[in-house]
């Protein structure tokens, strides 16, 4: 159990929460029980095999408190975070987009632009560190993400901008390779592979992901928006579309570059993974509890915001973007300007 800046990451498994009166009790087999004030509490994420009470379900719904399911791997699986908040006239003016094809198409381009413009801010910033082929690889990379971050600008429908998209990841998930400095005991990262990661840096990338993801989905909730309801990615029942489109700018920097700065700093080492029966590998509980810390540590960076033309940390950044695309859908702003890093 770990309580970081006011939210509750319980990865203990086999472990219970329950309501105490006004206290959040953990019960741990074998172990002493804890208690500590539901107050101090925003948020509660449970990783793998947590059970919580009812009681408990129903007060933190009742107080606004959100609680999240992730599994071990840092796959995001669920959310509640009780009564639907939000103006309605929002949600109706973001159904009247969605249905519009052109401000549609137009809001999916500014989330794919975000994407490929700090995916290839990564890409830049290690070809400044590296020397030889690898920097001359790196380079070609980010002329081709940057063609391609052209070609987005001007696709005229989701099939071609989707495809943009996919060209560009795989473009720079090759010159992420080359940026890798894995050691000799851990697997080499060759290629992204999801459901399940196959290799620790994959285990590791989902992981960040998810807690991406669900930074994300909490911003567009506390925005009033619908994250149900997306642009770029297509409607599924219980896939948060709209999530996922706004998670898309922040994922090169808050996930890709943190995972990049933990692995060549030797902080992730091979024995905080593991190996499961089929090939599925996944975080550790001492791995999970390190990423969780360094998560925590990277949400209170600041980073620049030229729109606002002021620093804004990362806690707080998809809380504004989500603010920028609500007044663009209620026609405030022209259009949806992602948040990019120079």
């Amino acid at each position: 159990m770990t309580e970081l800046l006011n939210t509750l990451y319980v990865q203990t498994q086999g472990a219970s929460l329950h309501l105490d009166h006004d206290s959040l009790k953990v019960v741990v087999p074998e172990l002493p029980k804890r208690t500590l004030p539901l107050r101090r509490l925003d948020g509660i994420v449970v990783y793998g095999h947590v059970a919580l009470s009812a009681e408990l379900l129903t007060r933190c719904a009742d107080d606004g408190r959100s609680v999240v399911w992730m599994s071990l791997s840092g796959r995001f699986l669920g959310r509640v975070d009780g009564p639907t908040r939000g103006n309605i006239l929002l949600r109706h003016a973001q159904h009247l987009a969605h249905a519009n094809a052109a401000a549609r198409l137009q809001i999916a381009r500014c989330c794919v632009a975000g994407k490929l413009h700090n995916s290839r801010q990564v890409l830049l910033r290690g070809a400044r560190d590296a020397t030889g082929n690898l920097q001359i690889s790196l380079r070609a990379i980010t002329e081709d993400l940057d063609n391609l971050l052209t070609r987005a600008r001007d696709a005229t429908n989701l099939d071609e901008l989707l495809g943009i998209e996919g060209q560009a990841a795989r473009l720079y998930f090759e010159g992420l390779t080359g940026m890798l400095r894995t050691p000799p005991d851990m697997a080499p990262f060759t290629s992204r592979t999801r459901r399940p990661p196959t290799d620790p840096v994959n285990a590791l990338l989902s992981f960040l992901y998810g807690l991406t993801r669900t930074l994300v989905h909490g911003a567009t909730e506390q925005v009033g928006l619908d994250p149900y309801l997306g642009f770029l990615h297509g409607l599924r029942p219980g896939k948060p579309a709209l999530a996922l489109d706004l998670m898309e700018e922040f994922r090169p920097i808050y996930a890709d570059r943190l995972a990049l700065n933990l692995l060549n700093r030797k902080q992730v080492r091979a024995e905080h993974f593991e190996t499961l029966p089929g090939g599925a590998v996944q975080l550790t509980e001492d791995g999970r509890r390190l990423l969780l810390t360094e998560w925590q540590s990277w949400k209170t960076k600041e980073w620049p915001h030229k729109l606002l033309g002021r620093k804004v940390t990362s806690s707080l950044l998809p809380v504004v973007q989500a603010r920028l695309l609500a007044r663009h859908i209620r026609g405030e702003l022209p259009s949806y300007v992602p948040w990019t890093l120079s």
